[in-house]
Formats: C-alpha cells, sequence, structure tokens
C-alpha cells in the first residue's frame, strides 16, 4: 500500500506550485545578483532550469515575478510571526515569545534578500515598495495593534495610541538586530543576544504601558 502511495504521480496544482518554487528561487538568485533593472527574463529562467516559454506561462512580465516574489516572501515570513494568544495574561510572556519568532523571521536569509531587492527596486517601482510594506511592516504592525487593543481593554496596558505602540515594540527589536545584518553585511547576532535584546525591549515596553501599581 505504501509503495503504490509513493508511485502515485503528483497532482496538477501540486505540480504546477513546485514550478512556480523553482521560478521564484530562480528570479531571487538574479534580482539579487543585478537587481530589477539589470535582471532578463532569460537570465531567471536559466537560473530557475526553465525554458523562456515555460517561465511566461507562470508570469507575465519580470514586474509580475517579483511582485508575485514579494508577496510569497511576506507570506512566509507572516506565517512564522505572531503566535499572540489571546488567552496568556502574562504579557511579558507573550511579548517576549513574539519578539523571538518575529527577529527568527526578520534574520531569515531569504527575508533579508528579499529587504536588499525591494530597496534596490523601490526608487523605479514604488509599487514593489508600497506593496512590501503593506503586506509585510503594516501588516505585522496591525496584527499586533489588535492584540495591544484587547489587553487594554481587559485592564492589562494602558496604551492610547495601540498603532503607535506596536510600530514602536517592532522597531525597537528591529533596528537593534536588522539593520547591522541587512545593511552592514554583519553575521546574524546569536540567540543569546536576541533574548538580551528582546528582555530590553520589553521593559522598555511596559515601563512606558504597563499597569502601574
Amino acid at each position: 500500500m505504501e509503495q503504490d502511495i509513493l508511485a502515485q504521480p503528483m497532482a496538477d496544482d501540486d505540480l504546477d506550485n513546485a514550478k512556480r518554487r523553482q521560478i521564484l528561487d530562480g528570479a531571487r538568485l538574479v534580482f539579487l545578483a543585478h537587481g530589477f533593472d539589470a535582471a532578463s527574463m532569460g537570465e531567471i529562467a536559466r537560473a530557475a532550469g526553465v525554458s523562456k516559454g515555460t517561465l511566461y506561462v507562470y508570469f507575465a512580465s519580470k514586474h509580475d515575478l517579483f511582485e508575485s516574489l514579494v508577496r510569497n516572501q511576506c507570506r512566509l515570513t507572516a506565517e512564522r510571526l505572531f503566535t499572540l494568544d489571546a488567552d496568556n495574561h502574562d504579557v511579558a510572556d507573550a511579548l517576549r515569545r513574539l519578539g523571538l519568532s518575529f527577529l527568527e523571521a526578520m534574520l531569515e536569509p531569504s527575508h533579508v534578500s528579499t529587504v536588499r531587492m525591494v530597496i534596490g527596486a523601490a526608487d523605479r517601482q514604488p509599487e514593489i515598495g508600497r506593496l512590501f510594506l503593506a503586506s509585510g511592516p503594516r501588516a505585522g504592525w496591525a496584527r499586533l495593534a489588535a492584540w495591544l487593543r484587547a489587553k487594554v481593554e481587559h485592564g492589562e496596558l494602558v496604551i492610547e495610541d495601540v498603532d503607535i505602540a506596536a510600530q514602536q515594540f517592532l522597531t525597537m527589536l528591529n533596528g537593534s538586530v536588522m539593520l547591522p545584518v541587512l545593511l552592514g553585511g554583519e553575521a546574524p547576532p546569536p540567540r543569546e543576544r536576541l533574548v538580551y535584546v528582546i528582555d530590553r525591549a520589553v521593559a522598555m515596553f511596559l515601563a512606558a504601558y504597563g499597569v502601574k501599581p
């Protein structure tokens, strides 16, 4: 029975998804090496190991391919983030857990390379920058803000503007850890350093927004 299952061919949807991932992986290499403007569909097809005709079956243009790459990365990153439990009344613990999942996702090589590509393309393709901002940072801020709003309603935090508070918390983490990797080419810091940065950010956040005795 097991051999029969293993021998079954992939469904058409699975084949399509695998081919799309193959193309996106090749496109990432080309865009990162040459930038959006200099990259060609021919180079992307060669890097992905597909024909140019196959490439155009899945993506109508270089812009469409780049946009799909950004959307896909934002989706993958979002899946790792914001495991916020509304029933967890230990706010500090919940923020620490969020902080660790957030930083680990931000430091993923695929995410770092995507941010670099978006920065390189945003000047001439501002809609790509807007797409990344909406699908990435702003989506994250909104999800954290919703959780903070619930905590305020339950009397566990005191925050006048939860949108600003959400941005402040994630920016404290991102600025301390992500920028040296993104702009300075430094290696991601060890887990112990991440935990230290997160603990300091949580302490500062609760000093500003925690319920005072």
